[in-house]
């Protein structure tokens, strides 16, 4: 099989002596060529080039961000993506049940692509760009905001970092007292007061260590977008909320400072009074903007799974 490896060398985890380990292990049965990213969009470009040379799977080794770059370049072709975690998270790597080192996940993978486990899939889209596991609105965005600031320190201080910038985010960089932005539902629902917002097409939203912050188990890679809408940022009720998504099993969308809507096939979030709020995608933040569109696409993409993964 004709293989691209696909290496971020800046993500967290990444390390020479992973990239040849990585490397050999796939050449052992396939034509494997690796090319490292240089640049932001760059994975993008990469991919899609990749896919138009007819190469049958683009395997990337990198974080969150270097994934949903690849899957851009690779949403409508038949080249699937592999997924190996190099980040400092790896939400969607873990996602579909990989494991969090990059070796024990290549074994994985190798397994996968033996056995013919791959799996056409759905992809949410926002404002033209596709992301695989959410989109962060709000105090969530400007969380990350205040993570990719300090960059450099991701590949040493990992969760605690976020931890930190959670805190500083919320006493110091973001408004908690009023609303941000409303969302709309094509069947007329609506929420008017949102203050921090994650649109999901997987589940869990994030982990903690290895605990999952499960916020909306319902989701899955077929069926369409759930949206979660926190309403209050008082730090009881945040605190509560957190527990619950710690806890799991659907207790979050009980909550009464909580809007939630699962399987839904396309919203908008729009700031208020016009006013632009931030947005990260895939753990990418980008700015902030006044408008956000997203649409759940069906079929749009091949997914290398592990045997094991949940159907």
């Amino acid at each position: 099989m004709k293989v691209l490896l696909l290496v971020n060398p800046f993500s967290s985890s990444v390390t020479a002596r992973t990239r040849v380990v990585i490397r050999k292990a796939l050449a052992g049965d396939h034509d494997v060529e690796l090319v490292e990213t240089a640049r932001r969009g760059h994975a993008t470009r990469l991919a899609q080039g990749a896919a138009a040379d007819g190469v049958e799977v683009v395997v990337v080794l990198g974080g969150d961000g270097t994934v949903n770059e690849a899957a851009n370049g690779l949403a409508g072709s038949s080249t699937a993506l592999g997924v190996l975690p190099g980040g400092s998270t790896n939400v969607f790597a873990r996602t579909i049940g990989l494991p969090n080192d990059p070796v024990e996940s290549t074994a994985l993978l190798l397994e996968a692509l033996e056995a013919g486990s791959i799996r056409r899939i759905g992809l949410g889209w926002v404002n033209g760009r596709y992301f695989c596991f959410h989109v962060g609105m709000g105090y969530d965005a400007a969380l990350v905001e205040q993570v990719e600031r300090r960059s450099g320190l991701k590949r040493w201080a990992g969760h605690p970092l976020f931890i930190w910038a959670g805190l500083t985010t919320y006493f110091s960089h973001f408004d908690t007292k009023h609303p941000h932005f409303r969302v709309r539902y094509p069947d007329g629902d609506r929420v008017d007061d949102g203050y921090f917002g994650v649109c999901c097409n997987t589940n869990p939203y994030t982990y903690v260590g290895n605990r999952p912050f499960d916020i909306a188990p319902e989701t899955t890679l077929e069926n369409g977008l759930s949206m979660v809408t926190v309403r209050s940022m008082r730090a009881d009720r945040l605190l509560r909320i957190m527990g619950k998504a710690l806890k799991g099993g659907g207790a979050l969308g009980k909550d009464r400072f909580i809007h939630y809507r699962n399987d839904v096939n396309g919203l908008l979030v729009e700031g208020l009074d016009g006013k632009p709020f931030p947005y990260q995608v895939d753990g990418d933040y980008l700015g902030e903007i006044a408008r956000v569109e997203l649409r759940h696409v069906p079929d749009v993409m091949d997914l290398v799974m592990p045997v094991d993964a949940p159907a």
